[in-house]
This record gives C-alpha cells, sequence and structure tokens, in this order.
C-alpha cells in the first residue's frame, strides 16, 4: 500500500451546499499519478464510502445523498476525477489521457493513498465506470457497489459497432469530441456545452443558475478538455491509450463479471438512454445483485435528482454485508 502523503487543504475554494449537515474538509492528497483534491465528511474511523461523479460533473453532485451516509456514521470521501476542479497531474509533461483504465487506477490510487483497505463505492457516468472496473478487478478492496447506470465496462479492444439510430443520436456530443472542431468547441464553450448536456440528459430537473455555476467553476481545469476528448476518442478507436494499462484494458475487454454485492439504479427520464424496465444481460453481469432499480423523477444525474435512492441503496448495501 502507498503510504498517506497529504498535500494540504484549499478550503475557502470549493465549498459545500448549504444543505449538507456535516461539514465537508477541502482537502489534497497526492498518489502516483495526480495530485487529487476530495472532500471528507463524516467520522474519520467510520466504514468509508467513496463517491464518484461523472461528465460533466463535481463533487457537488453528493451534497443531499453524503448527509444520510455520514449520520449512519460512515466516512464520505469525494474524490474530483482527474480534469477537474483542484485535481492536477503531477508531471507537466504528461499526456492528458483519460481512459477508464486510468479513471479505474486512479480511484485504487486514492484508497491507496488514504490506506482503505476496503471501502464502499457509489458512483455514476465516469464514476460509475470506475466503480465497476474496481469492484470486477479487486473484490477484495470493494465491499459494496452502488452504480448508477449498471454495469458500464467497455471493450476498448474491438471495433465500436453502431447502435441504433435515436441511440446514435443521443450520443451526439461524443461524436463532436471525436472531431477537432468539437475539441475547439469544447475549450470555447465548456460552460454553455455543459449546461445544455445537464438539460438534455436530465429533462425533467429544474436545476439553478447557482447550482450549475458551483459545478462549472471545475470545468476550469486547465487539463479538463484534454482529458474529456481523449476519454471519448480512446473509447472509440481514435486516441492511443497510456502503455501501462494495456493489460488491464484486455482484461476489461472480457467484460469482467462484478461479485461484489450491487445496487444498481437507473434513471428513468435518462436523456440518453431511457432503461428497459429490465435487462437480462445487465443482471448477467453480476454475481450478487441485490436490486436493479428504475428511478422515478429522475434523469442522467441520479444523485443530485433522487439523492435518497442512492443513500438508501448504499444503506441496504452496508446493512447487508456487516
Amino acid at each position: 500500500m502507498a503510504g498517506i502523503s497529504l498535500v494540504g487543504d484549499f478550503a475557502g475554494v470549493y465549498r459545500a451546499s448549504a444543505q449538507v449537515e456535516t461539514p465537508a474538509a477541502a482537502r489534497l492528497i497526492q498518489t502516483s499519478a495526480l495530485t487529487i483534491g476530495y472532500e471528507d465528511r463524516g467520522d474519520p474511523q467510520g466504514f468509508p464510502v467513496v463517491l464518484l461523479h461523472g461528465f460533466p460533473d463535481d463533487v457537488r453532485a453528493w451534497d443531499e445523498v453524503a448527509p444520510a451516509l455520514t449520520k449512519a456514521g460512515h466516512r464520505v470521501l469525494a474524490p474530483y476525477l482527474r480534469g477537474y476542479g483542484p485535481t492536477r497531474f503531477l508531471d507537466a509533461a504528461a499526456p492528458r489521457m483519460a481512459e477508464q483504465a486510468a479513471i479505474g487506477q486512479d480511484l485504487l490510487d486514492f484508497a491507496d493513498a488514504l490506506r482503505l483497505q476496503r471501502f464502499a463505492v457509489a458512483g455514476y457516468d465516469w464514476g460509475g465506470r470506475a466503480a465497476c472496473i474496481a469492484a470486477a478487478l479487486h473484490p477484495e478492496r470493494v465491499r459494496a457497489a452502488v452504480l448508477i447506470g449498471g454495469y458500464s465496462i467497455q471493450n476498448t479492444l474491438a471495433p465500436p459497432r453502431p447502435a441504433a439510430p435515436e441511440a446514435e443520436r443521443a450520443l451526439w456530443y461524443q461524436w463532436y469530441f471525436n472531431t477537432e472542431r468539437g475539441r475547439a468547441g469544447l475549450a470555447a464553450n465548456r460552460r454553455s456545452l455543459c449546461r445544455l448536456l445537464w438539460e438534455t440528459w436530465s429533462p425533467t430537473w429544474r436545476f439553478s443558475a447557482d447550482t450549475f455555476n458551483r459545478t462549472a467553476a471545475s470545468f476550469d481545469n486547465p487539463d479538463f478538455v484534454d482529458v474529456v476528448i481523449h476519454s471519448y476518442r480512446h473509447r472509440n478507436g481514435n486516441a492511443p491509450g497510456e502503455a501501462r494499462f494495456l493489460d488491464m484494458e484486455k482484461r476489461l475487454a472480457q467484460r469482467p463479471m462484478i461479485q461484489v454485492p450491487s445496487i444498481t439504479l437507473h434513471g428513468a427520464d435518462d436523456g440518453i438512454a431511457r432503461p428497459a424496465p429490465d435487462s437480462p444481460e445487465e443482471r448477467a453481469s453480476f454475481s450478487s445483485l441485490l436490486a436493479r432499480r428504475i428511478v422515478a423523477g429522475a434523469g442522467h444525474f441520479v444523485p443530485r435528482e433522487k439523492p435518497d435512492a442512492v443513500s438508501s441503496a448504499m444503506l441496504e448495501l452496508l446493512a447487508a454485508t456487516r
């Protein structure tokens, strides 16, 4: 296990929502590749729960999920993914890559730096994929997983196959990011583009300008554009990955089963893809799936729209795995 390396606090830069009952300590910690910004709530001796945000979002996604977990005695940790908020690459010359294996390894490196032998994890979008990877490849480390969006590990080695036209239309931003015009568009319009994604991915969610702006500051990270572009190009075969992750990508291409106790959540109104009432294919990817739930009244941003659905699922899993 890597030794703990606490770099410092950045209190006052990113503040928690007024609705958070337990004040969040804003911290930085160093891994072999990154200085990771994160928020730390609850009892330092409580069982750790790591909450992972997606694109385009940040740790504010968990502001209304964390209180129920800390009230139950858990330590709640919410890191900023690479390319977001205060998280930075250690090596100024390192390529700004963000393939799925890198995001999954970042989670494990974060846990190692904090000396977390075991932890529970919840995530959605990019964070959900990182949670899937950790649960699939390192079940001895993950006690329980709440996976918003379900099983999302990708086969990045095989040529991508076309989906139904309506599904392809919903993924327009990915095709946009696979062009240089898309890179320039994200760089020039990162806030307006990301706000459009919030609106279209969660069409029934009425968020305030203040809610968006508090998170949009994280998109000003100098690595945000490069990280986002690499993520969407790599998964479509249009950008190389890091050599150190090739073996992991080969394992992930086999779509390994998740054996840790899990609950999957799907927003009923997700603007990217509305979930089917049931999915035998998804169920087959788990050996210990406690429940698969469609969350009514939620789109893509389930932790923000229906936080109780997330916190209750995590508490249910933790109770079942004592």
